[in-house]
């Protein structure tokens, strides 16, 4: 007898299973299975169950576990596979229905327009056997009028079980002649995977073990051929209905080529005419002639004619259109990104700002006629408003046609493990100990974990409930736990989505793919990317702040690529907050290049890589003069001329082959594609028609193999010089703007970083370097964000701890409402009414330092704070109740309470509590006061050269201990002052003399010897000693 598997729940079902399809197909192969059938209750992972089964040679089947609603009250199980193409796009469309409502269920009369090629299971036993009710029985006469002969009653006997509804279905069966089918709903693989499956099941419900163990399902294993038989023995009938049924089920999921998407046009329009009139427009535009040079001309003909031969011109019409969209809703887009920068139709049609002609950028590295692949045009936007353009393109083109990409989270290492004991109702500090035992390395796996670190192991092996969490966290680790937006891929499809891919809800409106971003592109839908680039967002802030300060609107787009001041910047590595450049090793990699020229950033950009790394000494050395540039070959220089004879960009293989071997410039992106597989037969594949085409062109064979040698080492390095320009771009805009515009510059880093008490530290650390005075919050002055102030930059309300965003929004628009400022707290109180104004919201103010407007000490605010919450009762109750303000001082405005002036010290502690930090000054800088010879500071010391021997004060900062070889204890004790802060090291015998006292904020008396490793500063220290 052959077996088949009606009814496998795969782990794709977010851990509704524990079966993965790698462990399923040996274990069908062994059971010498003929057919089987996903049905889970979505259509998630249906491609690659499909492909892996197929090619396993077992035949596939495509199913459904589905709930339908007859009547309000009356929600049946179902089971629904794909019997014909037919049945399989009617299988999209019901995965979908059911996705995209709340109650995820299908109504029936939907269900009966979708029923066409399909073939429908009534499960007889499941749920305590619901079909069989009096109640329902009624329904089967509708299901049976529907499905007619494709519809089987399915009978289970889990563990050999015979259930007592089992003789009624039997009953049914006659009556309605319907047959019967065994099935079994497969919920992991083996009986001893049940425990995992139940720990699986507590992670989807949030119900911890303990409250949740049930045996209901502990027979929902995946059955052996001898199991089927054991438990069917005297009804194989079924068992042979049950292989019929699907063998009947004759799916072919073929390609269908590529949906390329329509762009709405005027009837006897085309979109190739429409999208040539646009470029040559275009490119008179951007060159500001009539007349464009015959180089350009000849560009754009050769592009325009391989688009129009791939059949994409649509394609670069919607693309326009949506850039064309975000320009007039004022949506900042980035200049380009990956390879699209090289096309000029591209820039022709603004849809990138970058010139290829200008930096002699390859269209084959973007489109490749001797590789028809999709293009990929993907669009940077302001963070805050990409999902404004998508929502265009789905009104545009229909939500039925617009979709975004589906993305799931796996359960990792960390995860799983944290997951799992939560459900073992481990203690909290239990869970944050096994995180810290699991090593942090990318990719790691329990079972590596447990090989590798020795305190895991240990504390595994210690008691047995260990061993079984860990044995149910390697069996869970790696399963799909949970389903997400794709942080940028969209689809767009000329024929509604769900004809092609099952879809679900999404967010604002718009759809989500059942399947993710390579199952989507499998089906030949076309995917664009639309990202949100943080980065934009703070350009877009610093534009605003510009405006708003100077009336003065910056367009990045001419912004003047030689300014000396941002160059002089780049060259001294001062590029905290600056795109792609703000990484230590980044800006010693500026300070060693020296930039003077646009290139040279694209160039940082592009080597600042591991491998290529190695190379960013040899062109700074070239580039100063201190090292003979060296060719490969004389031919070669024209090419290699702008990076002093080192390969930086994919372009530069590419345009050597075509210069030496006589490759197309199409051939040769094969060619480095092909080489950078590295693969031993294509290299020697290649290096002969390389060579060869070399020798035919006059190069001696030698000099054809040293350079083809040459390109196999950098095809691995090798970098997009199109994506390198672009992103170059924004670098250079950012750095443009921070040696220009200084305050504005810093204002819009510190809101991006409002939240981030110690990134917004550092930035108000660096902006008072460069002498820009960061204001204290003001109740008359201050923003939801921060502004800049007569070239200083005033203190964010939103940065301050403990004031709620409806209570910020109040104030500000009380204020906006007002004629003048607030007189004094009591005047604050009734213009916010006894409502909104109480001693939670106000104490922060207070103590931040936003109420001294009022010019009294905070001491006495606090003091006063119950009086005006009186004052406020009284005179305002309410927010409507404003009949006495205007005559408030007919009964008398209170006094305030007046109190002994706040401590300087008791002040900054209170500042740091709501902020963060200190903001008006620093402990630190109160105590130097007292010495009249400790003038020494973390800035000047960081200022002095290696070996200095310094002394000087700080606070404590951050401590971290740790045992040296011997077994001693040593210390990493970072210690700051207003300037910023620094990493000092404490061996063992310093370290020993201050173990007893030393503690975080306490400030310090140092002498050590400053020093300079890896281009970190750091201070190893002698003496430390408390000074409080």
């Amino acid at each position: 007898m052959s077996v088949v598997y009606p009814q496998i729940r795969t782990s794709a079902d977010l851990l509704k299973s524990t079966i993965r399809i790698e462990e399923l197909i040996p274990f069908l192969k062994n059971q010498e299975a003929k057919s089987c059938a996903m049905v889970n209750s979505t259509l998630y992972g249906l491609l690659p169950f499909w492909h892996s089964v197929k090619q396993a040679g077992i035949h596939p089947v495509i199913g459904l576990n589905i709930r339908v609603q007859f009547t309000s009250e009356t929600n049946l199980p179902m089971v629904i596979y794909a019997k014909n193409n037919e049945g399989y796009k009617n299988l999209l469309k019901i995965s979908s229905s059911i996705s995209i409502r709340d109650d995820l269920s299908i109504p029936w009369r939907w269900l009966m327009a979708y029923s066409k090629g399909c073939i429908a299971v009534v499960p007889m036993i499941s749920e305590n056997g619901i079909w069989v009710q009096e109640s329902n029985i009624s329904l089967l006469t509708q299901v049976k009028n529907v499905f007619k002969t494709d519809v089987y009653f399915g009978i289970s006997r889990s563990g050999g079980i015979i259930s007592t509804n089992e003789n009624k279905a039997i009953y049914l069966s006659e009556h309605f002649k319907i047959n019967c089918m065994a099935i079994q709903e497969c919920l992991f693989l083996q009986p001893e995977e049940y425990f995992p499956y139940q720990v699986a099941q507590a992670i989807e419900t949030g119900v911890k073990l303990s409250e949740s163990i049930h045996n209901d399902e502990k027979n929902q294993f995946t059955p052996t051929k001898y199991n089927w038989e054991a438990w069917f023995h005297d009804k194989m009938n079924w068992l042979e209905q049950s292989e019929k049924v699907l063998l009947s089920c004759q799916v072919e999921l073929i390609n269908q080529g590529h949906y390329m998407p329509k762009y709405p046009l005027p009837e006897g329009k085309n979109a190739e005419t429409e999208l040539m009139k646009l470029a040559y427009k275009g490119l008179q535009e951007r060159l500001k002639t009539d007349a464009p040079s015959e180089i350009y001309m000849n560009r754009l003909k050769y592009e325009l004619n391989i688009i129009q031969t791939m059949g994409y011109a649509d394609y670069f019409l919607i693309v326009a259109d949506f850039m064309n969209y975000a320009r007039s809703a004022n949506i900042l887009t980035g200049p380009g990104r990956g390879s699209s920068a090289s096309s000029l139709v591209a820039f022709c049609l603004y849809i990138t700002q970058v010139d290829p002609i200008h930096y002699g950028l390859l269209f084959e590295r973007f489109l490749n006629p001797e590789r028809i692949t999709l293009p990929d045009i993907d669009i940077d936007f302001v963070d805050t408003k990409r999902q404004e353009v998508i929502q265009y393109v789905a009104e545009k083109y229909g939500k039925q046609h617009v979709a975004q990409i589906i993305t799931f989270g796996s359960l990792s290492a960390k995860a799983v493990a944290r997951d799992v004991a939560r459900m073992f109702n481990f203690e909290s500090e239990t869970l944050s100990m096994i995180s810290r035992l699991i090593p942090n390395k990318i990719g790691i796996t329990l079972q590596e974990a447990y090989n590798t670190s020795e305190p895991f192991r240990k504390w595994i092996e210690s008691e047995d409930i260990r061993k079984r969490w860990f044995l149910a966290a390697k069996k869970l680790e790696g399963l799909p736990r949970n389903a997400s937006t794709h942080a940028a891929g969209v689809v767009l499809s000329p024929i509604p989505l769900v004809e092609v891919v099952p879809i679900e809800k999404g967010h604002d409106g718009i759809y989500l793919t059942q399947w993710p971003m390579q199952e989507v592109e499998q089906v030949g839908l076309l995917k664009m990317d639309f990202l949100g680039l943080r980065n934009l967002t703070i350009l877009e802030n610093i534009r605003k702040s510009i405006y708003y300060t100077t009336r003065k609107l910056i367009d990045f787009n001419n912004i003047p690529l030689d300014d000396e001041k941002t160059f002089e910047l780049l060259k001294r590595g001062d590029t905290t907050g600056i795109f792609q450049l703000e990484s230590d090793g980044m800006k010693n990699a500026l300070r060693e290049i020296s930039p003077t020229h646009f290139l040279d950033i694209v160039a940082v950009n592009a080597l600042y890589r591991p491998g290529p790394m190695e190379f960013i000494p040899v062109y700074a050395r070239r580039k100063a003069n201190k090292e003979p540039v060296v060719m490969p070959h004389p031919v070669l220089e024209p090419i290699l001329n702008e990076t002093y004879g080192v390969i930086v960009y994919q372009e530069q293989i590419m345009q050597i082959a075509n210069v030496m071997a006589g490759f197309t410039i199409g051939q040769a992106d094969l060619l480095r594609r092909a080489v950078s597989k590295k693969k031993r037969e294509v290299l020697e594949e290649q290096q002969l028609a390389f060579v060869n085409g070399s020798v035919a062109k006059g190069f001696p064979e030698q000099v054809a193999k040293e350079v083809y040698a040459l390109i196999v080492r950098f095809a691995d390095y090798g970098f997009p010089k199109s994506h390198a320009v672009a992103y170059s771009l924004i670098s250079y805009q950012m750095a443009y703007l921070k040696a220009n515009y200084p305050a504005n510059f810093y204002a819009a880093l510190m809101i991006n970083a409002t939240g981030n008490q110690e990134k917004l530290f550092q930035l108000i650390l660096e902006a008072r370097d460069k002498g820009i005075e960061v204001l204290r919050p003001s109740i008359s002055k201050s923003s939801r964000i921060f502004t800049v102030e007569k070239d200083c930059i005033r203190f964010s309300l939103s940065a301050i701890k403990g004031l709620p965003h409806p209570f910020l929004q109040k104030i500000l628009e009380i204020r906006k409402s007002k004629s003048k400022p607030f007189e004094d707290l009591f005047d604050l109180a009734v213009s916010l009414s006894a409502i909104h104004f109480n001693r939670k919201v106000m104490e922060p103010l207070i103590k931040s330092g936003a109420l001294d407007d009022f010019q009294k000490d905070r001491a006495t605010l606090l003091t006063t704070l119950e009086a005006a919450e009186k004052h406020a009762e009284i005179v305002r109750p309410t927010e409507e109740n404003d009949l006495f303000t205007s005559d408030s001082f007919v009964f008398g405005k209170p006094k305030y309470v007046e109190a002994s002036p706040m401590p300087e010290k008791i002040k900054l502690q209170f500042e740091k509590e709501v902020l963060g930090f200190y903001l008006s000054e620093h402990p630190v800088s109160l105590e130097r006061k007292k010495w009249s010879d400790m003038n020494e500071t973390i800035k000047s010391i960081k200022s002095s050269t290696p070996n200095t021997y310094v002394k000087f004060v700080a606070m404590v900062e951050d401590i971290r201990q740790i045992r040296t070889k011997k077994g001693e204890l040593m210390a990493f004790i970072q210690v700051q002052d207003e300037y910023g802060s620094i990493s000092t090291t404490l061996f063992p015998k310093q370290y020993n003399e201050v173990i007893g006292w030393i503690q975080v904020d306490r400030i310090v008396y140092i002498e050590g010897v400053f020093e300079v490793r890896n281009g970190n500063p750091q201070l190893i220290v002698k003496i430390m000693k408390n000074h409080q």
